[in-house]
């Protein structure tokens, strides 16, 4: 019940500063009193799910092993409130409140049912002896009949003086005293009432053996069945407690998420953050928790958010696979952890607090809908761009990737210019589109920043480290090459890559504050042959000659 509190808690941090920070002062407690939590921690492991067993005896389909698990839980709530109640903290002593032992429920398990019933509880051996009166009276019967039998026919014996007279059972006539044809003579006239005559024997009942009788052989029906009725019982009375329940599960819980919080926090070196009514964001050797975890021995290379209102968005360029989505990912998830009052893997961190969260990373279709990847990729942008507001916090990750160079940088720098002037929310945008960093120019609260990495002897050093300004190239070729792409085909990318960049006039793709973007210059003159060259490439067979060719269809086909 606790992970599922934790995944609530991830799914909506708080928002009120006074909430994130009791639950943050409750975190601190419990970090300053080792050995508290862990007998706390001991303790808890002791306990079931109390969520659960409560739905279970809510919806009437509960066995004993359920109430058996629930009475043990209930028994380690008394240790675990005197253990946090001995922390000396005014927040706790509000937990502490919250900690209901439900002392009547324990009683009421405890002298109901036996220590380890069956999973059936319509097939008896569930109710402990003594806790009714007719239900030990069956249990008698039925355990002890057959001695009280020997007994009875013992005192028989004694009393007529015959010493053959047995008692005995079958099927159909059920229990009865036998005396033999000879020995008759020597009973009491009206002692016993007949019930059978034999060939050379009689058969007798009396009311004390018919009364036994009866007892006897309805003893293990009646019992089950009564045993099933108490239990019925037992549920219902349970089943008053459920309110009780449900709000200790929910204290239990938290207190569970909190211990859990407060270690993780020792043993990973996080800190406390501290939250600005500024919109101020200043993370120092910020972390990213879930890859530092499994990295484990290797070292993980910190970095630093700093965003203000003067810098409110980060265009993040930079190298394949040297770290920028984690960059951005380690940046929401400090706030999350913050937000939900867990200390967060840093250094330092002064936060806003965000209300909301949204994010555009990753490739993913849809195409039992129709979706293409591109479109999946354009409804989770509008879903961000209309819904969030200036105290939110966004990631786009290579938008406009879907689609050709020039649209996808066209609209890569309508959603920077939307978000940038329309919204005003905090974002981080990372892109290869290295022709969008000219932005910084235009847009007062953008700022570039790039992921740094060194090229030595062919091959890249990833150095992951978050430096300043715009990056001057992506380095693809080389992340191929460390996929072990064929050799041919690298050295022919490299072939290509180096014939385009000598096409470029050397004038940057720019972007201008008009929001346009301007398209790289064509050579300025082709001779003939060339552009006879270029129009061979795209014709086909049988198709017009080249030099049938008007102006505008040259223009197409080199477009």
């Amino acid at each position: 019940m606790g992970g599922r509190l934790l995944k609530q808690w991830i799914d909506r941090p708080l928002i009120a500063k006074t909430q994130i920070e009791g639950r943050q002062q409750l975190v601190g407690t419990l970090i300053a009193h080792y050995f508290e939590r862990q007998d706390i921690r001991d303790r808890l492991k002791e306990v079931y799910d109390l969520e659960r067993l409560a739905g279970r005896v809510a919806f009437g389909n509960v066995n004993g092993r359920d109430l058996n698990q629930l009475k043990r839980s209930l028994e380690q709530v008394p240790y675990i409130k005197q253990i946090v109640s001995s922390m000396d903290n005014e927040t706790m002593s509000k937990l502490t409140q919250r900690l209901d032992a439900c002392e009547e429920v324990t009683d009421l398990l405890e002298q109901a049912l036996v220590e380890n019933p069956p999973l059936s509880i319509k097939e008896g051996n569930i109710i402990r002896d003594g806790f009714n009166e007719e239900l030990d009276t069956y249990r008698d019967a039925s355990r002890n009949g057959k001695s009280w039998m020997a007994a009875l026919e013992r005192k028989e014996r004694e009393a007529s003086g015959i010493k053959s007279l047995k008692i005995g059972y079958n099927r159909i006539f059920g229990y009865f005293i036998e005396v033999s044809r000879a020995n008759l003579h020597l009973l009491e006239e009206g002692r016993y009432e007949r019930k059978q005559t034999l060939s050379n024997a009689e058969r007798f009942i009396t009311p004390e053996l018919k009364e036994k009788e009866a007892l006897i052989l309805q003893a293990e029906e009646k019992s089950i069945s009564l045993e099933y009725d108490l239990f019925l019982s037992v549920r219902e009375q349970v089943k008053e407690y459920i309110p009780r329940l449900q709000a200790l599960a929910r204290a239990v819980s938290e207190l569970d998420v909190l211990q859990c919080f407060a270690t993780i926090s020792e043993e990973r070196h996080y800190i406390r953050p501290v939250f600005s009514d500024e919109r101020r964001m200043m993370i120092t050797d910020g972390r990213h928790p879930v890859v530092e975890k499994v990295l484990d021995s290797q070292e993980y290379v910190p970095n630093d958010c700093q965003m203000n209102p003067e810098r409110e968005m980060l265009l993040i360029t930079g190298p394949n696979m040297s770290g920028k989505s984690t960059y951005m990912r380690q940046v929401a998830l400090i706030a999350i952890l913050a937000q939900i009052g867990c200390y967060v893997p840093a250094s330092e961190a002064v936060l806003p607090i965000f209300d909301k969260v949204f994010t555009r990373i990753g490739a993913a279709d849809d195409l039992i809908s129709g979706q293409s990847t591109f479109m999946v990729e354009m409804l989770e942008a509008k879903n961000a761009i209309t819904n969030a507001t200036e105290n939110s916090l966004i990631l786009f990750d290579e938008i406009g990737r879907g689609t050709s160079t020039y649209d996808g940088m066209a609209l890569a720098q309508a959603i920077i210019e939307y978000i940038h002037g329309e919204i005003g929310a905090k974002t981080l945008f990372s892109t290869h589109y290295h022709e969008l960093t000219v932005l910084s120019e235009d847009l007062p609260m953008l700022e570039n920043v790039h992921v740094s990495a060194i090229e030595q002897n062919g091959h890249v050093v990833f150095l992951h480290k978050i430096k300043e300004g715009a990056a001057d190239k992506s380095y693809g070729i080389h992340v191929a090459k460390l996929a072990e792409l064929p050799a041919m085909l690298i050295e022919r990318a490299t072939a290509i890559l180096t014939e385009l960049e000598k096409g470029d006039t050397g004038k940057p793709n720019t972007a201008v504050a008009s929001g346009s973007i301007k398209v790289p210059a064509k050579q300025e003159a082709l001779s003939a042959a060339e552009e006879a060259a270029q129009l061979s490439f795209f014709a086909e067979p049988n198709t017009v000659k080249q030099s049938a060719a008007t102006p505008k269809e040259k223009k197409c086909l080199m477009n």
